[in-house]
């Protein structure tokens, strides 16, 4: 049996020993979600569950000799947002320390940039930390962040090896993959326990990472990036709504489209989960397609997505206005 695929299994079955060792000890080690006004849950539930998908990251890092920059900041970061579940540290801590781990990980290749580059570094230091962050932000019903990466880096990893990039990449981009599949089993349809910050942070930085690192040219990287669409509009939009309603952007809540799909709705997770992984590989696939026809074409498309995503939300939060205003 090839050497790969022996490697993706091991990232399969520590995505599920993972979320099994936090399923059985959570509450003894203080590791639980209880429920509170913004939360898509009713019982107090185990968090953490993504330690298994860092040990499969570690695992494939080191297998495919990896430079310690990129899987370091990574692991670190990890850590930090899974004790973080524990101890709740607080975001203004953490934040500094997510500039920093992109940082390091992308100095080793601003070398090779040209002085003119320096903005383009400072720019994807900040979309390195900011899709961290949403990562960890739209993983807020059971399922959303375990189908997002087994198709966001399943894209991915397929596109680098169709478009023959550094197989290192592939490899890593597969075992990601499938150790979000299997950490699945204990996430939907019924939660037994949660990914918690530690997975979705290290997903949304890695993810943004091998974005940066595998784009030759800036219309790659808005194709790259696209892999990830549904979480990007939904939270773009939903900072939008937010901004015009003169909320607190740092404040919990509960307003993007998925979370009022589910709560508000009463649409069952999986489904709205299993239908934003559906189209996010619908136009991930789109627009790579497309990719040879130019900036045009490609930049075409995603306003079209992205205005069709918009009039979904209007529609959706105008219903639930009206809904409200017929209650008495």
């Amino acid at each position: 049996m090839p050497i790969n695929i022996i490697l993706c299994l091991s990232c399969l079955v520590l995505g599920s020993a993972g979320a099994w060792v936090i399923k059985e000890f959570a509450f003894k080690w203080g590791l639980v979600d209880n429920p509170e006004g913004r939360s898509s849950h009713d019982r107090p539930t185990p968090k953490g569950g993504g330690i298994g998908i860092l040990a499969a990251f570690l695992l494939a890092s080191l297998a495919m000799k990896m430079p310690p920059a990129f899987w370091a900041p990574a692991a670190f970061l990890s850590l930090l947002s899974f004790f973080s579940d524990r101890f709740d540290f607080s975001p203004k801590f953490r934040l500094p320390l997510q500039l920093i781990a992109a940082s390091i990980l992308l100095l080793p290749i601003s070398a090779l940039w040209p002085l003119t580059s320096t903005l383009y570094f400072f720019f994807l230091v900040l979309f390195i930390t900011a899709t961290a962050n949403w990562y960890n932000f739209m993983d807020g019903i059971n399922g959303i962040a375990g189908i997002t990466g087994v198709a966001g880096f399943g894209m991915l990893g397929a596109y680098n090896i169709l478009s023959a990039g550094d197989p290192r990449f592939s490899v890593l981009c597969l075992c990601i993959a499938f150790s979000c599949l299997g950490f699945l089993p204990f996430n939907i349809p019924k939660a037994r326990v949660f990914m918690g910050d530690g997975g979705s942070i290290l997903l949304g930085f890695v993810f943004a990472a091998m974005v940066a690192l595998l784009s030759k040219s800036f219309l790659e990287f808005v194709c790259l990036a696209s892999l990830l669409s549904t979480f990007y509009a939904d939270e773009w939009v939903t900072m939008a709504v937010r901004i015009r309603d003169g909320e607190n952007l740092l404040r919990p809540h509960r307003r993007h489209l998925y979370q009022l799909l589910a709560n508000e709705l009463g649409i069952e997770h999986w489904k709205v989960s299993a239908g934003y992984g559906i189209l996010q590989v619908v136009v991930g696939a789109c627009v790579l397609s497309i990719r040879p026809y130019g900036p045009l074409a490609v930049w075409t498309l995603l306003v079209i997505f992205f205005s069709m995503f918009v009039w979904v939300n209007y529609i959706v939060r105008v219903r639930l206005v009206k809904g409200r205003a017929k209650q008495p």
